[in-house]
């Protein structure tokens, strides 16, 4: 799959093929439809990987507040997300925009809005914050960074990345307050 996402990632998704994923990966072609049974199945494939390393660094980021830190955990939640997504802005969009479309599913049904409610739910148990419908407010806030981040040329210098940091943390804040 490394070999796939420099590939695309260099030449686009469309113009690669399964043989140039074979020679830069230097397995056979019968290996390749071993795993997958097309060009398309190794998009599914990185993008089922780009949301599980993202969710893997929210949740480690989440981890390292303290078991009573609830706006820690919900900032410290749409930090690593953001960052995830600012640093692998071309990959995210090569796999999830110029590939063939997911389903708009995802943007409503996914394991970091999962997690995200989870959060949100635990929070509301524990009193940190009392809102209605948790669910609705992760699939809001998700979308909502998602959209921010989403931005051409958003966060490029260092001090753009910070400020827009921070305004997606605080609106997280202001969201469950």
């Amino acid at each position: 799959m490394r070999s796939a996402e420099c590939l695309f990632l260099e030449k686009g998704v469309e113009p690669t093929t399964i043989e140039d994923i074979t020679l830069r990966a230097s397995v056979s072609k019968g290996a390749f439809y071993l795993h997958f049974s097309s060009k398309a199945d190794v998009v599914e494939a990185l993008r089922v990987r780009f949301v599980q390393q993202l969710l893997d660094s929210v949740n480690e980021e989440v981890a390292m507040r303290s078991r009573d830190d609830w706006t820690g955990k919900l900032t410290g939640w749409a930090n690593a997300c953001a960052v995830g997504y600012l640093n692998a802005t071309r990959l995210h969009h090569l796999i999830f925009a110029a590939a063939p479309l997911p389903t708009r599913n995802g943007l409503t049904n996914n394991l970091l809005i999962d997690h995200l409610a989870d959060l949100l739910i635990t929070g509301n148990h524990e009193k940190a914050w009392s809102l209605a419908n948790p669910g609705f407010t992760a699939i809001f806030l998700f979308n909502a960074l998602h959209g921010v981040v989403n931005r051409e040329g958003i966060g490029e210098s260092e001090l753009d990345r910070r400020k827009l940091l921070h305004d997606i943390e605080d609106h997280f804040r202001r969201v469950v307050n």
